[in-house]
């Protein structure tokens, strides 16, 4: 396992984990969480590289063992995908998969939305308004980070405050990167040629609906498993359904 460094689009320091050998494959963590938390601890990563895969995990901004810096002009609308774009060019990717869960998903939706193609995308912990319905999702984030502490005993805002607190988020850092989210039109949605696999809990109602988002995405299929927005990532089912169907034939 080699972990590189790489920089961002303003240079910041973006570091990378990669695994196994083959076809490349990058994989987009979600908000709070890690390369380590959401592809490697529970064997995601290694089933995808053990199908024959480069797999190549960055860290975002803010998060991991990445830069978190704590000034706003390090945070303009799109960062993360801005960040991506430049890891992608400096390992000199042109023919590749890439994957993201939540806030990854978002990431990987908005550099679809910018001109990426890659040759398949997994769109996972995602649903069709976590991609249109503007900042609602960041709002409720962004009261978290304000107040992680007094939420009522297993409300949603008490389950992000704990997982905030488990993966020592800096709050000043993900304060500023939250309001760099964008939206994407249903409208641009609705001309994504890619060939994209929607995987979400069944449980899973965070970002919306997956089943309204694989009917919007013109070449899309759709996989439910089991679990909720927290729990799904860590089944077995998750890093099997990515690796098969990446099995599949173009």
């Amino acid at each position: 396992m080699a972990q590189p460094r790489f920089g961002g689009f303003d240079g910041a320091e973006i570091a990378v984990v990669e695994i196994g050998e083959g076809r490349p494959i990058i994989l987009l963590h979600g908000l709070f969480s890690s390369g380590e938390m959401n592809w490697r601890r529970y064997g995601a990563a290694a089933e995808i590289a053990s199908a024959g895969y480069r797999v190549i995990m960055p860290d975002f901004r803010a998060h991991g063992h990445s830069a978190a810096p704590h000034d706003a002009a390090a945070y303009p609308p799109d960062v993360l995908a801005m960040d991506m774009e430049a890891l992608i060019a400096q390992l000199g990717l042109t023919d590749f998969d890439i994957a993201g869960y939540s806030m990854g998903a978002r990431t990987l939706v908005r550099l679809l939305a910018r001109g990426l193609r890659p040759g398949k995308a997994i769109i996972s912990g995602m649903g069709l308004e976590g991609l249109i319905g503007g900042t609602q999702r960041a709002d409720f984030f962004k009261q978290v980070v304000r107040q992680p502490d007094g939420w009522p005993g297993g409300s949603p805002e008490a389950f992000a405050a704990a997982f905030m607190k488990q993966n020592k988020v800096d709050t000043t850092a993900v304060g500023l990167l939250l309001d760099t989210f964008v939206s994407t039109p249903i409208e641009v949605l609705r001309e994504i040629e890619t060939r994209c696999l929607v995987l979400c809990g069944v449980d899973d109602k965070d970002n919306g609906s997956a089943p309204a988002l694989a009917m919007e995405l013109p070449n899309a299929a759709l996989v439910e498993i089991a679990g909720n927005h927290m729990s799904a990532v860590t089944k077995p089912d998750f890093g099997t359904a990515i690796a098969a169907w990446l099995g599949h034939p173009l």
